[in-house]
């Protein structure tokens, strides 16, 4: 058996043409979703990351807007200026680009913008909805693997669902997604014993540690679904992912690949929280 692969790139390009449809309806009513984008610093990935989120954004019509700080902004500053775009009405996004530098709190300026504008998903108020099976902004990349699933029509009810990995922008929320999916859900981390045992019975294995090739198929169960979100920079200076493709090919019955994978659905949930906030602000 060789796993069918699932292009995230294919089902992103797709989301991305329908939203381009109906973001033209909306700015016929007068509406235009407008997300906003702060970038701290210098650092390469993550230019890198808010090109691809500008590039998107021009093509399905939302409008977008980069604001650049230098690395030395205060986290007072930062504030103030958030502060400005939740009282903003043509914003319906606020997103600020991760990490920051170390003198800013993290949790203090995701907990600053306002739940209404949180299109990344990670405002306690919005993780709270999400626990409890309610209707939310909900984190992108975790969002975009529960399309991908359904986009392939895999079943997750009743699944054993193993998550390898507990950070809270990937593994502790694509848990709960695909427990409110009614998949049985297990979490392994760096202090799980025996860790190839949960592998080996996972019927859907999710893989987020970023370290590459973390997982071979070796423990993989036949016909297990593998998603693979680690995206790693091998010596060589390709992209790779946190699972050895190759041999967990042979075991899957659909596997995602790195790049192409996983990535750009990131970026399509990103286009779909921001234009479902701009509804809302409008009632739609």
């Amino acid at each position: 058996m060789t796993a069918e692969v699932i292009f995230g790139s294919e089902l992103a390009q797709s989301m991305r043409d329908e939203m381009k449809e109906e973001v033209s309806r909306l700015k016929s009513q007068g509406i235009v979703p407008g997300l906003t984008v702060i970038l701290i610093g210098d650092d390469p990935a993550s230019k890198s990351y808010v090109l691809g989120k500008q590039r998107a954004s021009e093509y399905v019509g939302v409008s977008s807007d980069l604001i650049t700080m230098p690395e030395e902004t205060t986290e007072e500053e930062l504030l103030t200026k958030i502060a400005e775009l939740n009282n903003d009405d043509k914003v319906n996004g606020i997103l600020v680009q991760l990490p920051l530098p170390n003198h800013i709190n993290e949790q203090k300026v995701i907990e600053a913008i306002i739940p209404e504008k949180d299109v990344d998903g990670f405002h306690p108020i919005n993780i709270g909805r999400m626990m409890t099976g309610k209707d939310t902004f909900f984190p992108c990349t975790p969002y975009g693997i529960i399309q991908m699933l359904k986009s392939k029509n895999i079943s997750i009810s009743g699944k054993h669902a193993v998550i390898i990995g507990r950070s809270n922008i990937v593994g502790k929320p694509v848990g709960q997604l695909l427990l409110n999916e009614n998949a049985t859900v297990t979490y392994c981390h760096s202090r799980t014993v025996d860790m190839e045992k949960y592998i080996s019975e996972a019927d859907i294995l999710v893989v987020a540690v970023g370290k590459a090739h973390f997982i071979d198929g070796t423990h993989i169960k036949n016909g297990a679904v593998v998603i693979d979100v680690g995206v790693n920079r091998t010596e060589e200076g390709t992209l790779t992912g946190d699972v050895d493709f190759d041999s967990a090919k042979e075991k899957a019955s659909f596997i995602t690949p790195v790049p192409k994978g996983v990535g750009p659905m990131t970026i399509t949930m990103l286009l779909h929280n921001t234009i479902k906030s701009a509804k809302k602000s409008y009632n739609l």
